[in-house]
């Protein structure tokens, strides 16, 4: 329940406020984005903790630069893998742990 409503408000702000700060975001993915992701993806004291974290350094005193969402376990595997079913690719990073990089071509 919380986790919808959290990603019913990020998409509220994405279709509205970012319009009128587009580029604005130290970060790529966008702050905004990550937020998301991290919901989608994690558990919610992970989510909220490191969206925190992550909106609280977009600022002017830090570089900024490209920050994936990680996540730890893999959701069950999907039935159907065509290019334009997979939401996020998985790289892996160290320790049984994995970026998520999104795929521009998903259609879901």
């Amino acid at each position: 329940m919380i986790r919808r409503l959290v990603l019913g408000i990020i998409w509220i702000y994405q279709r509205s406020f970012t319009l009128i700060g587009r580029g604005s975001c130290r970060y790529y993915p966008s702050c905004s984005e990550y937020t998301r992701q991290q919901f989608e993806q994690n558990p919610l004291l992970y989510a909220f903790y490191y969206s925190t974290k992550r909106i609280l350094t977009c600022n002017q005193l830090f570089p900024g630069g490209i920050d994936y969402v990680e996540v730890a376990k893999l959701r069950p595997n999907p039935q159907d893998l065509t290019i334009n079913r997979i939401k996020y690719w998985l790289v892996p990073k160290a320790g049984n742990r994995f970026y998520l990089i999104k795929n521009f071509s998903f259609k879901g």
